[in-house]
């Protein structure tokens, strides 16, 4: 019997119309009865789910990391495995996972991969899959149109984060993790629960979307350059051993600051300040290319 999966696509993917179709024509020649959605609002996302939950055997995910962003509450609650088509500009989630960037690839993996269950980060009831954050990303997140996007791909993550970087200001903050209290005067303050997060960046170098625990880091630097000094380290998570740098990891962490905060989950801004994060250990089963080591 084929298996029936809903497929919701975003529409405004970057990697456009005719790979999607020829990814679409690839699943059903794997033998996929697909229900196929397509909606230009990623707030109805969860809803469209929630109406197919109980029509399907797995729901596929075409889009960036913002999509999966808006369908991993719904996820949750179905409990309906997914499958991923990377289809955005950074497709962070997709680089932990070890899915590649090729659809036929991606589609294969959704065919013959193998079902794991993976941790999902949660800030003030709303699940991510890689990072959540506050400070610089924010910005950059404020400013990365889709237009942009579009247009430069994962070099205008790199493009924008240079202009903000340079404007940048310390705020004060208060992190509390373990029955301690620690004040500090940051740009940014970043809680991942996957690996790779802002097109490619990692959030620690010995982070795991599988290993049951939140990695913390805080930018404590008192000069704009002092980032781009980071910037080589921070691709490969090494970042941690800088003197400027913060790192914490735990199961629960909380952070304050004295005015509420934006907090960009998965590059989309979903919450605020004051904020509570928590791993939710192997909360979603996903498809992912067998035996990966996370």
């Amino acid at each position: 019997m084929s298996p029936r999966a809903l497929l919701l696509v975003n529409p405004h993917a970057r990697q456009g119309q005719n790979n999607l179709s020829e990814a679409i024509d690839y699943l059903k020649k794997l033998g996929f009865d697909l229900l196929e959605e397509s909606t230009e609002n990623a707030e109805q996302i969860p809803e469209v789910i929630q109406r197919h939950q109980h029509e399907v055997d797995l729901a596929i995910v075409g889009g960036g990391d913002g999509t999966l962003n808006a369908a991993v509450d719904a996820l949750v609650t179905s409990q309906l495995p997914l499958g991923i088509l990377p289809l955005g500009t950074a497709n962070d989630l997709a680089r932990t996972l070890g899915i590649p960037n090729s659809l036929t690839e991606a589609c294969d993996i959704i065919a013959h991969g193998e079902v794991r269950r993976i941790d999902l980060g949660c800030v003030n009831g709303k699940h991510f899959f890689n990072v959540a954050s506050l400070g610089l990303s924010v910005k950059i997140t404020q400013r990365l149109t889709k237009e942009v996007k579009r247009r430069w791909g994962v070099f205008a993550y790199a493009a924008t984060a240079l202009r903000v970087i340079w404007e940048s200001r310390p705020f004060s903050a208060e992190i509390r993790l373990n029955g301690e209290s620690i004040k500090v005067k940051t740009v940014q303050i970043a809680v991942g629960n996957g690996r790779y997060y802002g097109g490619g960046m990692t959030v620690a170098e010995d982070a795991s979307i599988e290993d049951q625990r939140l990695d913390l880091y805080s930018l404590e630097i008192r000069h704009w350059w002092q980032i781009i000094l980071l910037l080589p380290a921070m691709r490969q998570g090494r970042h941690t051993n800088s003197q400027n740098v913060r790192a914490l990891n735990g199961q629960e962490i909380e952070v304050y600051t004295r005015k509420p905060r934006p907090i960009n989950t998965d590059g989309e801004i979903t919450t605020y300040t004051p904020a509570h994060f928590r791993v939710i250990p192997q909360a979603l089963s996903v498809l992912m290319p067998p035996s990966k080591k996370l």
